[in-house]
């Protein structure tokens, strides 16, 4: 679906890096852990963690506890606010890519999404120009799936017909 909202994208951003390596099974499961660890993925929150904080990050249980994602999550809480105050937001940067309107894919089964495309790509190098870290092209595609920038669901599925007709 289709998403604007600021703390859900810092949210997804955070989620996505987590993920690398691991089953979403095992991201989902920990979400709520992730949403009270991290402030709500309140990005102005984040970027004020200090050292001491991110020790204790790394002490929680109920988060994926890898240095360097838990250091990415709070730099690219940083970056984040980088982006919203010189684009006048993350979600119109983001949604830029696509101008502004999801693109609509039309895979029959789920053996022919992709991983990544040229755009993930070009995505991923610029959020590391921006000092986005954990923004690898796999990660960014995924992130663009979650929020919508592109309809990734199979054309049987429900959810493409209704993703479709926006």
């Amino acid at each position: 679906m289709p998403v604007h909202d600021e703390h859900r994208l810092y949210e997804f951003l955070i989620l996505e890096g987590a993920q690398a390596g691991l089953s979403w099974a095992t991201i989902l499961h920990k979400r709520e852990g992730y949403r009270v660890a991290f402030a709500g993925f309140d990005p102005a929150r984040v970027a004020r963690f200090d050292a001491h904080r991110i020790e204790r990050l790394l002490a929680d249980p109920t988060i994926v506890r890898n240095r360097l994602k838990v250091a990415a999550a709070v730099s690219n809480a940083r970056a984040f606010l980088d982006v919203q105050e010189r684009h006048g937001g993350f979600a119109p940067f983001l949604w830029s890519y696509v101008e502004g309107r999801p693109i609509q894919n039309a895979w029959t089964g789920h053996e022919d999404v992709p991983a990544r495309t040229a755009l993930s790509d070009r995505l991923s190098k610029d959020l590391k120009k921006l000092g986005f870290k954990f923004v690898g092209s796999t990660i960014c595609y995924s992130l663009m799936q979650a929020v919508g920038l592109v309809n990734d669901h199979v054309t049987s599925c429900f959810r493409h017909r209704e993703l479709a007709k926006r």
